[in-house]
């Protein structure tokens, strides 16, 4: 398959201005099916992540440090999924299609401002778990409003910058050919690859932000639920584990999805092994479909059907918007 697209000369080089997303080989029908099923996981997540932006911001038994972390993590997610699905959309139903080299930078900043930030915020709402559960007592002088404000600019600080370093790398470079990019949005990986010049930089900084951004995150969390773990056997009475355990288990749970198919994609698989094997390139596709669409889908499910405080602030909406509805 060839795709000719507007490139110009440098250095007696085709240098590429426009690279080709393959995005998933297939039937007509079969990408149809996908198309479908993602436009609707896409409005599902729109919905249910601003659904509790929305609670958070207006129901006052929700004004606490926990559901506003979680409505910066759905925050987030709309980022997230907005930057993704929608070319993912086009793509699908066009067999692959072209964007443009600002394009494919624009969507390669937000998605590593989203994926930071959202890495940043698990370990801000692990710490957050650990305080209430170890020092229960010491909760409200510790996590203060003005405290969780600091954190959540900070998150969003180091997120914004952080991923403005590979933007600003990636157009020293010289991209020569092919201009195919075989997944559905532009990831670092399949780009790195493409690129004629030395990239040695580039991979020297994806390695040292990797510590702040992963790693650091990745103790931190751990740590957390040791302690909090080991805090819970501690508590004499099975009712009491159980409470004290399911104020953390929701957040447990999306840590666990998020980091599986975060380390799946980036860290277990090496270079080589994505490149020999196809069969590894389909399974890094899925693994990111995971994370990029499915991840943003699920988070507000599994934050609302497993949390009594937001189903009773959504029924408490919907009562209000009723009445005022019968008023009117």
């Amino acid at each position: 398959m060839s795709h000719k697209f507007p490139f110009f000369q440098e250095n007696n080089l085709t240098v590429i201005s426009e690279f080709f997303l393959a995005g998933f080989p297939g039937s007509q029908f079969l990408r149809i099916l996908f198309f479908c099923l993602f436009l609707v996981i896409y409005c599902g997540t729109i919905c249910g992540n601003v659904l509790i932006v929305t609670l958070v911001s207006t129901s006052k038994n929700l004004h606490t440090p926990m559901y506003f972390f979680i409505s910066q993590l759905s925050i987030s997610d709309i980022l997230l999924t907005t930057d993704i699905v929608p070319n993912l959309l086009h793509i699908l139903l066009n067999n692959g299609g072209p964007i443009t080299f600002l394009g494919c930078l624009s969507q390669l900043y937000f998605f590593c401002v989203a994926e930071s930030s959202e890495c940043l915020f698990l370990m801000v709402m692990s710490y957050d778990r650990y305080v209430a559960i170890c020092d229960p007592l010491h909760y409200t002088s510790i996590m203060t409003r003005a405290f969780c404000m600091k954190f959540i600019v900070f998150c969003w600080l180091v997120s914004l910058l952080i991923s403005l370093t590979d933007s600003l790398t990636i157009p020293t470079f010289t991209f020569c050919g092919p201009n195919i990019i075989d997944h559905f949005y532009c990831d670092l990986i399949p780009l790195i690859e493409l690129a004629c010049s030395d990239t040695f930089i580039l991979q020297v900084e994806v390695f040292v932000l990797v510590v702040p951004l992963v790693i650091t995150p990745s103790i931190i969390i751990i740590l957390s639920y040791a302690k909090i773990i080991f805090s819970i056997l501690r508590i004499p009475s099975s009712t009491g584990r159980h409470k004290a355990f399911s104020t953390c288990s929701s957040h447990l749970i999306v840590v666990s999805i998020f980091y599986w198919t975060i380390f799946s994609v980036y860290v277990f698989p090496t270079k080589g092994e994505m490149l020999i094997k196809g069969e590894m390139l389909i399974i890094s596709k899925i693994l990111s479909l995971l994370y990029t669409v499915f991840t943003p889908f699920i988070n507000p499910i599994i934050y609302s059907l497993r949390n009594k405080d937001i189903r009773k602030a959504v029924q408490e909406k919907t009562k209000k918007h009723s009445i005022i509805k019968l008023h009117t």
